[in-house]
């Protein structure tokens, strides 16, 4: 069974790329692991929920070919910490005017302050594109993504798989992606997801 793209990714931040971010935000080792465990299956979602739009994955195939391909994380991570990698405007593309939402829900899910959550999701926008066109480039360990259509499955059988195992990451994506676009968001649900990482206490 295939590693899927969230925990692939996950172990790929393990060490220095982590400890940089968490750095970068104020964060201890386990909020910062915590963060972005909640954080990546919120964009893998929302790319999948994009990708299966008519087009969308023929779109986002094109911007991974056009702008993402040949990039190394290590490399992406050192321009995101350097206040570069277009992270706002990759984000801007991935949730549209979920963006606020996005970072709402996290700071509820995780502890972080909204401003905290919404600079997390910058900065790993353009790792989650950088790791992605690796991988449709990659072709192979059968994960091959060659084509905008394997491309939008896989994404699509992600976003499945995270609204299925559920836990914070499941909880924040259905919060998020699976309303409609207007009004506010009762995040109450989300509230002490993170007490496992957070010790309980998001103050």
């Amino acid at each position: 069974m295939n590693t899927s793209l969230t925990n692939d990714l996950l172990n790929q931040l393990q060490g220095q790329p982590l400890a940089d971010i968490g750095g970068q935000l104020g964060l201890s080792p386990s909020q910062t692991e915590g963060a972005v465990s909640a954080a990546l299956p919120l964009l893998l979602g929302a790319l999948g929920r994009n990708a299966s739009q008519p087009q969308g994955a023929e779109a986002l195939f094109g911007a991974l070919q056009r702008d993402h391909a040949g990039l190394d994380i290590g490399s992406v991570l050192g321009s995101v910490l350097g206040g570069g990698g277009q992270g706002g405007s990759i984000l801007g593309h991935v949730l549209g005017g979920r963006q606020q939402g996005a970072a709402q829900g996290l700071g509820v899910a995780t502890g972080l302050e909204q401003g905290q959550a919404g600079t997390l999701l910058q900065m790993l926008a353009p790792l989650v594109m950088a790791y992605l066109a690796k991988r449709m480039f990659a072709g192979n360990g059968g994960g091959a993504m060659t084509s905008p259509q394997q491309l939008g499955d896989a994404l699509g059988q992600e976003r499945q798989s995270i609204a299925q195992q559920g836990g914070i990451g499941g909880g924040l994506m259905g919060a998020v992606l699976d309303r409609d676009g207007d009004g506010d968001t009762d995040f109450s649900d989300l509230i002490g997801l993170a007490g496992t990482f957070l010790g309980g206490d998001r103050r």
